[in-house]
């Protein structure tokens, strides 16, 4: 139950960072509630999850997966441009939070 609450937390925080973006500098109402209502969502799930999972795991998927998952939103969603360095960026991303996860003790 704990995973499925850490990934609840990097679903409302993508979605909350995207509506960060939408709201154009928080002068849109209803993508500035979303903004708000999503990092709140997301920070309580986590914090539900730290019940389980240690610190150092959750926070290490819960913050790599949420950078890829943005990144390939504003790729698919926004059109942005993600150059091969910025790919490589993120498989180091990827890589990191695999490797944490496998020094740290479960």
């Amino acid at each position: 139950m704990a995973w499925v609450l850490l990934a609840g937390a990097i679903i409302f925080e993508v979605f909350g960072t995207v509506m960060l973006k939408v709201s154009e500098g928080f002068t849109r109402m209803l993508p500035a509630i979303g903004v708000v209502a999503g990092y709140i969502l997301s920070f309580g799930l986590l914090g539900l999850a730290l019940r389980n999972i240690g610190l150092s795991t959750a926070y290490a998927i819960w913050a790599g997966v949420g950078t890829v998952g943005v990144a390939i939103v504003g790729v698919v969603v926004f059109g942005e441009n993600l150059p091969w360095l910025g790919v490589v960026g993120i498989a180091l991303v990827v890589a990191g939070v695999v490797l944490l996860n496998f020094a740290v003790p479960h």
